[in-house]
Formats: C-alpha cells, sequence, structure tokens
C-alpha cells in the first residue's frame, strides 16, 4: 500500500466496469417508457453515481406522481439483460487490484445485487468478495460521506489515512466530505465524445484517463 493511504475504495460504476452508458441508456428508456420526457444529459447529471432512491424522487417531483409499481424490477431485469451481454471490466483495472499491497474494497450506490451481478459477469467478483459497500447499508447515499465513512469504520482506517477512486461529481463531493484523498478516473466510454462534467469548483481532484496511468501514480508512492 502506499505510504500514505491504509485503505483504497473504488466506486463500481465507471471505474471497476464501464457499465455507465448501458445504464444510463437503459434508465432513459425505462423512464421515456412511462412518459418522462428527459435526455440522455440530463439522465446523466442528474442520475450518474445516485441511488435509485434519487430517481424516484425526481420523478415525483417532475410529474406530481410515484414511479409505478414495479418499474424499478423492470428496469433491473432489462439492465441485467443488457449486462450480461455487453458489460466489461475496465480495461487494466483487475491487473491494478491484484498489484495493490495492501486493503482495498469497493463502495457504490448500486444496491448488492446490481453490485454482485456486475462483478460477475466482468470476473472481478473474486477479488472483491466481503469487500462490498452498498449504499442501502447507510441512511444517506453520496454526495453524503456516509458510505466512504462506512468502509473506513469497516477496515478500522482512519479517513485521512483514505483514497477514494471516483468517476462521477457526487463520488468525489462524498469522499471530500469524508475528508479523504480524491481521485477522478475519466476512463470510462461514458466520457467518450463530449466535455467533462463540470464539478464543483471546490472539487480539484487528480485525474486519470486510465487504469495504467492511475497504477503508474500508485507505484510512484
Amino acid at each position: 500500500m502506499p505510504d500514505g493511504y491504509d485503505l483504497i475504495i473504488f466506486d463500481c460504476d465507471g471505474v471497476l466496469i464501464d457499465s455507465e452508458v448501458i445504464s444510463t441508456g437503459t434508465l432513459l428508456d425505462a423512464l421515456a417508457a412511462h412518459n418522462l420526457d428527459v435526455d440522455l444529459g440530463y439522465v446523466k447529471k442528474t442520475y450518474l453515481g445516485r441511488s435509485f432512491s434519487v430517481v424516484k424522487g425526481d420523478y415525483l417531483r417532475l410529474t406530481g406522481r410515484e414511479l409505478p409499481d414495479g418499474f424499478e424490477a423492470d428496469f433491473l431485469a432489462r439492465l441485467y439483460a443488457a449486462y450480461r451481454g455487453r458489460l466489461v471490466a475496465m480495461a487494466g483495472v483487475e491487473e491494478l487490484i491484484r498489484a495493490l499491497p495492501g486493503e482495498y474494497c469497493m463502495a457504490t450506490s448500486s444496491g448488492i445485487e446490481r453490485a454482485t451481478l456486475s462483478l460477475e459477469v466482468t470476473g472481478l467478483l473474486p477479488l472483491f468478495e466481503g469487500r462490498i459497500f452498498c449504499a442501502s447499508m447507510v441512511a444517506r447515499g453520496k454526495p453524503a460521506p456516509d458510505l466512504f465513512l462506512h468502509a473506513a469504520r469497516a477496515y478500522g482506517a482512519d479517513p485521512s489515512r483514505c483514497l477514494v477512486i471516483e468517476d462521477s461529481e457526487v463520488g468525489i463531493l462524498a469522499g471530500r466530505n469524508a475528508g479523504m484523498d480524491v481521485w477522478h478516473f475519466r476512463g470510462g466510454s461514458h466520457f467518450n465524445g463530449g466535455p467533462a462534467p463540470a464539478l464543483d469548483h471546490d472539487c480539484d481532484p487528480r485525474t486519470f484517463a486510465s487504469m495504467n496511468e492511475m497504477a503508474a501514480a500508485l507505484r510512484a508512492f
């Protein structure tokens, strides 16, 4: 482990797995089928990196109606089918994980079923069994610090000696709110063909375009 960190905490979607194009596209289609007329840019900006409760709350705010019964189950069924056919691990991430000499874990806004399936499909599950932390384990999701602090407590790690690796603005803010160092990973396919999302003016994390770059930075400590 680098001298400065006792624990490295990886986000899942958009960091460990290249899933965000699949998940945002699937969610957009599911919302359109229930008469919510938003575009892909809105879905990315509003829901990326957040738990499903945010989708529910925003649907109620925009339409004045609750999401229909069965919406989440239908969305997840579509998503899981897409995952099984198209989902891949982020290039270079398995090699990076296997080279870490110290503690690491995953902290995700996804539910445990979705997170486990993602890791299973991409072959990463053996590396993260017993190391998965999900939003359902805490009271508040990202950008609140609860999930990252919960993970740190589980390892007995001081937050100031933890490193968070995130792709989304809400994840970056959650890491900063937890008092942890944060690195911004921008190697996922959802960053292709468009500008980087604007970050809060107080956020200026170190940015990486590939897992190889990040691995080199970790070795340099």
